[in-house]
């Protein structure tokens, strides 16, 4: 099997045994053996847990080793004429760079890699094993045919994006995306969309008990106190109010005095648009000419519009950070973090979602010199500190009020940071080095001086407790566990116990030592916040769904579940005046929750989490 006679084409009447004898056999094995690796490793990274690290290395780095081991093979190994083995590299390299410059960014160079590079091996050597009885004009012919074809295909489909497990969905190039869908129906519609008001008398939004006016809530912590809803969505489902197409992006939503604020694409501009919470009609929109893409996720800016005092502070993927009037869209000054900060901007585009404390816009930029951090000033855009350590980070920072000191955290590939937010002062740094890996999920204050670290890749979760005497800070390690590995979805706390997302698997965590109490599948890289009055978990799933769940200890009980909105959904929920807010990549919905009631203080449950003397130490 290992070598198979190459013959010069040949009269079946008139055999020239000289030319037969002349042709060296090829030699097979090298390349067999190639092509065994490709999907052993394709197996290794779709068996058991999925992890990013697994992903990468079956599906991107073992792909292209075998492309490039196919090539040297090709050139120095297959036993080939020198002329058939310039010929078969030549005509593949060509179709590859013609494939990139036809697909673009329908079709971009990691899906080649993903998709097209091991479909092509395998199809080119397989073919080669089988075909030895032919003539080698033949099977060398069918071989670059192999190469052309695939270019083809891939040049006529577009990749969609990729759920949280990397499955991808392939649609024509000629089928319109939803985004195209929803520029077609704006150019359409009889009522453009309003522009940003500038004359007037113009009423300031005042923030109201209730609102949510910042990413994951006031306290920034997915967690809503202060109401009670009814479960039995049997006979009481939330009730659709209003819904409509989106433009791509994977900002959450800020909701002041019903007004929708998020972030989306829309062509080749980036927009800041507010809605009307109540029939969600567009109220105005501010925008940037400037798009961002990439293939996992797809295009759009990725962070949540932050409101405090009568602006809306956002920051766009490419590094725009924008201070706008909120109730006409005007703008009021604007800066780039990336000019500022000589940041690059990273793989997934600039997702910190603003932070204001004492007069300052506070987000993470990842620039070298004590640039990881960036403040302006909140009235007038100035510069006002850097500092820092850590270049990649995907969190957005968090205040927080730790052992009595407030203070500004956030989580890095270094490990996490304290920072005095009016100078940028570092109080304390706790090193937990993910090499490569970028931080996501937002830290967890457990009581008044405990911290909870998430990090995916396979790393795990970390409380560390933090102390101080004067400046003098002391900060020690807990427990460790891998029993959850958050990547991108955060996570929450109700008593004792931790809920969140382990890849694809929602998860129960002890908080007192790291121990699992149990796992469900079902929800696939969603989001979950906690409606702490009722001990319940409101999970929006990857497909749309969205569930209540007990926040219990002893077992998984899903409470009641609806579908609420179609496509990929990695964008958080929000529970704002009665009213569920979802939103994703290609729609908007909001539902009436039924009876939404106020909570007495001395009616709420214990909650640990929420009184720092009954955290076990």
């Amino acid at each position: 099997m290992d070598d198979t006679t190459i013959q010069a084409p040949q009269s079946p009447s008139s055999p020239d045994p000289q030319i037969v004898k002349s042709q060296p056999g090829l030699r097979l094995w090298p390349a067999l053996t190639l092509i065994a690796v490709l999907w052993l490793a394709r197996l290794y990274a779709n068996t058991g847990e999925f992890a990013p690290s697994k992903f990468f290395f079956g599906l991107v780095i073992t792909p292209m080793a075998v492309i490039a081991g196919l090539v040297i093979w090709t050139l120095f190994a297959s036993r080939l004429r020198w002329s058939e083995r310039f010929l078969i590299t030549g005509v593949f390299a060509a179709v590859l760079g013609v494939t990139i410059l036809a697909a673009g960014t329908d079709f971009p160079v990691m899906a080649l890699i993903m998709y097209a590079a091991p479909i092509v091996a395998s199809v080119w050597i397989g073919w080669l094993l089988i075909s030895g009885w032919l003539s080698w004009p033949t099977r060398r012919n069918v071989v670059l045919m192999i190469f052309v074809g695939t270019g083809i295909v891939c040049s006529i489909l577009r990749l969609e994006g990729m759920d949280g497990e990397f499955k991808t969905t392939f649609r024509w190039r000629w089928t319109p995306t939803a985004e195209q869908k929803m520029l077609t129906e704006l150019k359409s519609s009889k009522t453009p969309a309003a522009a940003p008001s500038v004359t007037g008398d113009v009423v300031d939004l005042v923030e109201q008990p209730g609102d949510w006016p910042a990413f994951r809530g006031a306290e920034r912590n997915g967690r809503l106190t202060g109401v009670r809803i009814n479960t039995d969505w049997e006979k009481s489902p939330p009730k659709e109010l209003w819904r409509h197409r989106i433009g791509p992006g994977w900002s959450s939503m800020s909701i002041v005095a019903d007004k929708v604020f998020t972030q989306e694409q829309r062509g080749d501009e980036e927009f800041v648009v507010c809605y009307d919470g109540k029939t969600g009609q567009e109220v105005w929109s501010h925008h940037d000419a400037t798009r961002f893409f990439e293939v996992v996720a797809g295009p759009g800016p990725r962070a949540t519009p932050t409101f405090d005092a009568g602006k809306l502070y956002v920051l766009g993927a490419n590094g725009a950070l924008n201070c706008l009037n909120a109730s006409t869209g005007k703008l009021i000054w604007t800066r780039n973090i990336a000019k500022d900060t000589e940041a690059k901007v990273p793989m997934w585009g600039f997702s910190s979602s603003p932070l204001v404390a004492d007069g300052c816009v506070i987000v993470f930029a990842g620039a070298p010199l004590e640039k990881s951090m960036v403040a302006y000033r909140a009235d007038s855009g100035d510069l006002a500190w850097t500092s820092g350590e850590g270049s990649l980070s995907y969190c957005s920072p968090q205040l927080e009020k730790v052992d009595g000191v407030e203070q500004v955290l956030i989580n890095t590939d270094a490990g996490m940071s304290s920072l005095e937010p009016t100078t940028g002062k570092i109080f304390w740094h706790y090193a937990w080095e993910a090499k490569d890996i970028a931080r996501v999920v937002q830290p967890v204050l457990i009581g008044a001086r405990d911290l909870l670290i998430g990090t995916g890749m396979g790393v795990g979760t970390r409380r560390i407790s933090v102390s101080h005497e004067g400046d003098d800070w002391q900060v020690k390690e807990k427990w460790t566990t891998k029993d959850i590995k958050p990547y991108f979805n955060d996570m929450v706390v109700s008593g004792d116990y931790l809920y969140g997302f382990d890849g694809n698997i929602f998860m129960c965590v002890s908080i007192v030592d790291g121990t699992r109490k149990w796992r469900a599948r079902g929800y696939g890289n969603g989001q979950v916040l906690l409606l702490a009055d009722q001990q319940l978990l409101l999970i929006i799933s990857e497909t749309g769904e969205v569930a209540l769940v007990a926040a219990k200890p002893d077992k998984h009980e899903e409470i009641a579940k609806f579908k609420a909105i179609e496509g990929k959904t990695w964008n958080h929920p929000v529970v704002c005046q009665g009213k569920l807010f979802v939103r994703n990549a290609e729609e908007i919905a909001c539902f009436q929750l039924d009876q939404l009631v106020a909570v007495k203080e001395t009616d709420r449950p214990v909650d640990q989490n929420r009184d720092a003397a009954a955290v076990p130490e």
